[in-house]
């Protein structure tokens, strides 16, 4: 092999070296995750703030990338030609040129460093930025030429408009950072219920109607320190006649305070309720209650009764998951185990946590899983009654105030992915 061979040969060695830069660039450029890159930026990364203003003009880095790429390849493609006739002859030397440098291209110049790049984006993408911000002031007239036939194309072919993130879109981005380790199980979880915080309405969290503690506002003081003894809560709406006509709060803190042992009457320190409809977002709720300084909301229906009442707690609860204190009765989502597959259900607890827990593929309007047992029974939940679904055994064990308390689940050796059988009576 003569100096002329092996000249064409080290040259073809470095053309192909640059289709493999070139190829792990686009692909670095492509995958990497900016919000990563940023935050090297703000630790004062050089490389990294460079890598992300190129990224910021992607059209003209991905116009640099293709011309330096084709380049080389055409380069390495024509060399290895004559190179491949100079020692075969050029009858045979074409075609075996085509098949190696297929080969040594696909290999070589894509396959391999484009896989490369992709698991070390922002490394490569730093490591490959001062040569391309080179390269990119070289070719500026030939991407000012693409640019302007670009926007000639654009004319002729309507792109469809750019749209912003959508919850969903965001709630798969944390999925993601959560399957490969960015984020925690508690962190995904907190910021799901971020993104979902705006679709929550007052109702869903609400204390019902059956389950609010109040006074009357002819309660003597003896009465309603007993109220709050019992129930251990800081606040008590007082009602006229019925807890429809809610007139106002008491404080804990202001009965105890200027009330208890003294001659002042309880209305005398009686605090202003807050009226909301059931389909307030509780985004709106928090700043609402953020504004007045308020913790406690009285939610009222269409026909201007009580439905409920939500407080401050209810609304972070939905951002933090469960805050506990030391007169809660601490419980997961409802659901204590008994051992031996044998679960304890509270009627309050929220179906679809059940059905996640369960694992059972159902849904249902009811937001508790006494409206859904009640809804299966088609009448008023009793002690005793027991029905099976999807496998799983169901039986209310406690029941008062015309719903059910608790029911005992039983899930069986290997439950059944379908309809269950109908309630029993």
């Amino acid at each position: 092999m003569d100096s002329h061979s092996t000249a064409l040969i080290m040259v073809l060695i470095v053309l192909v070296a640059f289709s493999a830069y070139f190829s792990a660039t686009e692909t670095a450029f492509s995958s990497l995750n900016r919000i990563r890159l940023k935050s090297l930026v703000n630790g004062g990364n050089k490389r990294a703030k460079l890598a992300f203003e190129l990224s910021e003009n992607y059209d003209e880095l991905l116009s640099t990338i293709l011309v330096g790429n084709n380049l080389v390849n055409i380069a390495s493609t024509t060399i290895a030609t004559l190179l491949f006739v100079q020692l075969l002859g050029g009858a045979t030397g074409p075609t075996v040129s085509t098949v190696v440098m297929t080969v040594v291209v696909l290999v070589f110049g894509e396959v391999s460093p484009k896989s490369l790049a992709k698991e070390n984006a922002e490394a490569f993408a730093m490591l490959s930025a001062p040569f391309l911000r080179v390269l990119i002031v070289l070719l500026k007239p030939v991407n000012f030429l693409f640019s302007q036939l670009k926007k000639g194309l654009r004319k002729l072919v309507r792109s469809s408009p750019k749209h912003s993130v959508t919850d969903s879109e965001l709630l798969t981005l944390v999925e993601e950072a959560e399957q490969e380790g960015g984020i925690d199980k508690n962190e995904g979880d907190m910021l799901r219920n971020v993104i979902e915080f705006d679709d929550i309405q007052a109702i869903e969290i609400m204390t019902p109607r059956v389950d609010v503690e109040a006074v009357s506002q002819e309660a003597t003081t003896e009465e309603i320190a007993l109220v709050f003894r019992q129930t251990g809560y800081s606040r008590l709406p007082v009602y006229e006649e019925t807890i429809d006509s809610i007139t106002g709060v008491i404080h804990e803190k202001d009965f105890f305070g200027s009330v208890w042992g003294t001659a002042n009457p309880p209305l005398s320190i009686l605090k202003p309720a807050e009226f909301i409809p059931p389909s307030m977002k509780i985004s709106d709720l928090l700043r609402l209650l953020q504004q007045k300084k308020l913790h406690m909301a009285v939610i009222v229906d269409e026909f201007g009764g009580t439905e409920g009442i939500v407080t401050l707690e209810d609304v972070i609860e939905e951002l933090v998951g469960e805050i506990w204190d030391e007169h809660d009765e601490v419980t997961q989502e409802g659901i204590l185990p008994l051992g031996e597959g044998l679960y304890r259900v509270y009627g309050s607890a929220a179906p679809d946590d059940l059905f996640e827990f369960l694992h059972l593929d159902c849904e249902t309007e009811a937001s508790t899983v006494n409206g859904w047992i009640a809804g299966r029974l088609d009448r008023i939940p009793q002690a005793g009654d027991s029905f099976q679904f999807m496998g799983v055994s169901f039986l209310v064990t406690k029941a008062a105030n015309n719903r059910a308390e608790e029911i005992r689940v039983k899930l069986s050796p290997s439950p059944q992915k379908e309809e269950g059988q109908k309630p029993e009576d």
